[in-house]
Parts: structure tokens; sequence; C-alpha cells
């Protein structure tokens, strides 16, 4: 998923969001599951049982590299015996959406049941009336700036853009935005994906704006940085995912830091990969969670909510970089994985744009990008 809320404009991502702590809210199940090897806290055994009996999962735009999904995705399938369907992993958030109103009338194979992706597309899916409600368990430790009232959708992990930097094609290391406008990066730049349909390719648009007179409130910056790269020669005009930056063909990659680090670890040195928080411009973005309004499997797609919001799961995905939404609860309750928390790579001073902003953003720059920066990236 190369795309990949409403929130505080600047604050430490490492800090955090504050978190209500409390009982926990309907919708998820409540209190009463029963004991045994696939049971969650607080999950009632009707809906485990339910889950089972439709026996699959239908996902998509979820690389087993990203955020630590494939530890997640094996997790849920050992844990209940369900299998996971995993559809185009390397989908952009407008995908997803796409998909369900493509298979609405759909119960097969190729109907997502659930969907992660950028903030701006869950009210987006809900205002399209493509999502159905549902509250975890952990509900009430959701921050209320990162779920919709009404449990459309709720905010799954967050992370910072980062450079992803192939250090046997990069000698010098590139440590801000304007760095990557030097003739010495020519034809090695690459964004994660298609800054017409991705979140992350968006969100990195936005960060170079940021640091180039740009503001959360004004992203066009972003493509006015991007044309000049362009123009420079320095930008391959490619989705780069791994295999791209570790042959030289994109050696420097806009990435989420927690797919950065994620291919640091894949690649074990062979290329040495740096990973890089830049100077000015640091920009944070949270992914959500929301459950198709049509899913074929409604129970196991509820399951696997409960899943990825629970302790054990949230610490899944901070196995692989990723904040998960309710770190400051796990944190707080000392249930945190304390060898992934030390990890995690300092994001001091990254901003996190509200959901207004978002919106007015990715429709300043999906729809700019073809006439001010005019290049096709695929």
């Amino acid at each position: 998923m190369t795309s990949k809320r409403t929130m505080a404009r600047a604050f430490s991502l490492v800090a955090g969001l504050a978190l209500v702590v409390g009982a926990c809210t309907s919708g998820g199940g409540g209190a009463g599951a029963s004991g045994g090897a696939a049971s969650l806290p607080g999950v009632q055994q009707s809906l485990i049982d339910a889950a089972k009996g439709e026996g699959n999962l239908t996902t998509i735009a979820l690389p087993r590299s990203w955020c630590n999904y494939g530890e997640v995705i094996d997790g849920f399938t050992s844990k209940f015996g369900i299998k996971i369907n995993g559809l185009n992993p390397d989908g952009g958030s407008k995908d997803e959406v796409e998909a369900i109103k493509a298979n609405k009338d759909n119960k097969g194979p190729a109907a997502p049941d659930v969907i992660d992706v950028g903030l701006s597309f869950g009210p987006d899916a809900k205002g399209q009336d493509l999502l159905q409600p549902y509250k975890v368990a952990g509900w009430a430790s959701i921050p209320d700036s990162n779920k919709d009232p009404d449990g459309f959708w709720y905010g799954d992990y967050y992370g910072v853009l980062s450079f992803e930097v192939n250090t046997n094609a990069v000698k010098n290391v590139p440590a801000d935005w304007s760095d990557l406008l030097k003739p010495e990066y020519k034809g090695q730049v690459a964004l994660a994906g298609d800054p017409t349909a991705s979140n992350q390719a968006i969100s990195g648009v936005w960060a170079a704006g940021i640091a180039n007179g740009g503001s959360l409130d004004n992203a066009q910056p972003g493509l006015t940085y991007f044309k000049q790269l362009n123009d420079a020669g320095n930008f391959v005009p490619i989705i780069a995912k791994t295999a791209n930056v570790a042959s030289g063909d994109a050696p420097i990659r806009i990435a989420w830091t927690y797919n950065a680090l994620a291919d640091k670890d894949s690649l074990k040195g062979n290329p040495p990969i740096t990973v890089v928080v830049p100077k000015s411009g640091r920009f944070g973005g949270v992914y959500v969670q929301g459950i198709s309004k049509f899913a074929p499997h409604p129970n196991a797609a509820k399951l696997w909510m409960e899943w990825l919001y629970s302790d054990e799961g949230q610490n899944l995905w901070l196995k692989g970089y990723c904040n998960p939404i309710r770190y400051d609860d796990l944190v707080k309750r000392g249930v945190v994985n304390k060898d992934a928390q030390a990890k995690l790579p300092d994001t001091t001073g990254a901003l996190l744009p509200t959901l207004d902003q978002i919106t007015k953003a990715t429709d300043v720059i999906s729809k700019g990008w073809p006439t001010t920066v005019n290049v096709t990236v695929k």
C-alpha cells in the first residue's frame, strides 16, 4: 500500500496523542469473552465463533512489510483459523475506496471487507455510504480527535515522512528537503506512490512544500517544489518500492518512517540503508480503519478490528515502527513493547494536519499535480 487525521496542529509524534482512558464502549463486544486460545480481552465469544464460521477475510492494499502487517496477518490467522485474502497489496487509499464501490453487489473474493486508508479517505468513504459502524472493545482509549463518533472510521497508527537512502548509490546523505534539489541527486529521488491517488505520496508533496514556504493551510508550494525537482532532472517518476531503492533506480525514496525502517531491516545491509527524518517540513500522518458496508464477511471484519486494536495487535504495529493509536494507553498501563518503543526515530516537532486541512490539501495536490508538475508517476 504505497498510499498509506482530525488532530492538533503541531506536536511531537513520540510525545503522542492525549488518550481518553475509560471503560469499553458498546459495539465491540463488551465484557464476557470466554477463555481459550482463540479469545481477546473484552470481546464476546459469540463474535469470535461467528467470525470463525465465516472462515475468511478479504483485505486490500496491505503489503506485508507495511507496519509489520505480515506478522499481524499471520497472527490473526494463527489465533482464529481465519484465512486472509489480500487484494492489490501495492494499491493506494483511493484504490481501496474504489474497490468497495465497484463490488457493492459482489460477495466474492474481489470485494474487500476492510480498508486501511489515509485519514481524509475515511470520512469520504463514510460520506459515500460505503462503511458500516463498529466500535472495538478498546474504543475509549482511541483519541476522540482520531475517530468518527459513530464508529464509521477510527485512527490506527501514524508515522512521519522520511528519506530512505541507499548509501551505496548516494554518498552524501541528504539532511533536508532543500538538499534534494542539488545536482548530485540527479535521477535519484522518487515518491512511494502516485500523488494523484496515494496518501503517502500526497503527504510527501505537502511536507516538501511546508519546508519551502508552505504551511498546513497552503499545499501549493509542494507542487512548485516538485516541479523544480522534476525540471532539475532529480525526480524519478515511478512508484518507488524497496527493489527500486536497492537497485539504485531510485536510491532516495520519500516514504513513511515505518516503511523506510522496515526496508532497512529486510535488506540487512545489502545495500545499506540510512533513514533520515528531514530537519524541516516534518510531517506526520495517521491512517484509519473502516469496515465495508457491503462486507462479505462482516463478523470476520469486526474480529479483525478487535485484533488490530488489542494490546497485542497494537504492539505488533509498534514492532513495525508504527506509532499505534493507543500508544499512550499502552505506555500508561505498562504493556508497551519496550524493545520496539526504543527503536522509534526522533520525530520531534512533526506537524499533524486536521481533517479539514487534509481534505483541502489532497484536492490541491491530486488535481494540481498533472498541470503543475506535469509528469505521470507509475
